[in-house]
């Protein structure tokens, strides 16, 4: 029996790059470092990777032997046409973030330009489905706002991709970027960039690191709230990517708390923090925990809201969650909001529904 298929707005898809694909549109000296010095980019993460194909599924990898997620057509077949998808918001697979590389901050800006060139003319404009992210080199504040402003007004960039790492982007040095963000009507996208999660040092283990990931989510939706960047930008969103969703009550709880008792501290912040989330802030659902259907509807309600968390598939990560399988069944209009109405309602450059 064929599969049914599942109108879906996927809010996380990486697609990758090898360094010989982007050669041609990097500028130089920078293609020179590339192409001759053999640069490549610093690596963070201690831990080899815990699957027999690395951070990725092992059947996402193409026949000839290229990475997973480096060929749109295997995409598409293996991805798109078999789910269904309506729409896929692509997040890129830079390891790690220009925004996370330390020094040199001339190679990292050259690296997000031509990533951006290359995302546009290989992916966005070969599928209809496909929605992009800007990549900038935040470390200099200023270059990665010409960027934003370069690319920011194509119609298929939805947000502005930035690595949960050691960074701080509640800090007011950062808000120029979303100002630039809020003129363009792009959303915010925070993907964790191998985050140290125990006091800025690595566990020993990836199973600890893996499992922790969703602290380093915490603190920076914490960080953004209480620097006050939702009041000073009121149509900025922040999607928060790859977290899983479960420690969301959680966060809304404490941080409301400590708005009841400690708001003096910040008198720009006018509304709860939970407030602010329910209104600012969306959550993908990868890596979700399985839940019973009681678990994850007593999840949603002490959200407050079902206009929180949006489906993603991580693909082609080994952590893929399927459509199928990741959630526990739900009401029909429930489980529209979560495949595809939040998302659609989140990003202001999607359209209300893909033309057939």
């Amino acid at each position: 029996m064929a599969k049914k298929q599942i109108p879906l707005i996927d809010t996380d898809i990486h697609e990758r790059v090898q360094y010989k694909d982007i050669l041609e549109y990097l500028d130089e000296p920078f293609k020179h470092y590339m192409k001759n010095c053999h640069w490549i980019q610093e690596k963070h993460m201690p831990y080899t990777q815990p699957a027999t194909a690395g951070v990725d599924r092992a059947d996402a990898i193409l026949p000839d032997g290229r990475p997973a997620g480096s060929d749109l057509a295997f995409m598409q077949e293996q991805l798109l046409d078999d789910v269904g998808h309506e729409f896929g918001i692509l997040t890129g697979a830079l390891d790690p973030s220009p925004s996370s590389m330390h020094g040199w901050y001339e190679m990292a800006a050259a690296l997000a330009t031509a990533y951006n060139d290359w995302q546009i003319e290989h992916w966005l404009e070969k599928d209809e489905r496909l929605y992009g992210s800007v990549h900038i080199a935040a470390q200099d504040r200023d270059e990665a706002v010409k960027e934003i402003e370069r690319v920011g007004s194509h119609p298929k960039m939805v947000q502005i991709l930035l690595p949960i790492d050691d960074i701080m982007w509640g800090d007011p040095y950062y808000h120029p970027i979303f100002e630039a963000a809020e003129k363009h009507d792009l959303m915010i996208g925070m993907h964790h960039n191998e985050p140290p999660v125990y006091y800025g040092k690595w566990p020993r283990y990836f199973i600890e690191w893996h499992t922790l990931i969703p602290t380093a989510h915490m603190k920076i939706i914490a960080n953004m709230i209480f620097n006050g960047v939702f009041d000073k930008f009121p149509k900025l969103g922040l999607m928060m990517i790859e977290g899983g969703f479960t420690h969301i009550p959680h966060l809304m709880w404490k941080m409301d708390q400590q708005f009841r008792d400690l708001r003096h501290e910040v008198p720009w912040l006018k509304r709860k923090p939970s407030e602010i989330m329910k209104a600012q802030v969306r959550i993908t659902t990868q890596p979700a925990e399985e839940l019973t259907k009681k678990e994850f509807m007593s999840l949603i309600d002490q959200m407050g809201t079902d206009e929180m968390l949006c489906f993603s598939t991580d693909y082609p990560h080994w952590d893929y969650d399927s459509p199928y399988r990741a959630l526990p069944n739900m009401e029909p209009e429930l489980k529209e909001k979560i495949f595809s109405e939040n998302a659609r309602a989140f990003y202001p450059k999607l359209p209300d529904k893909r033309e057939e």
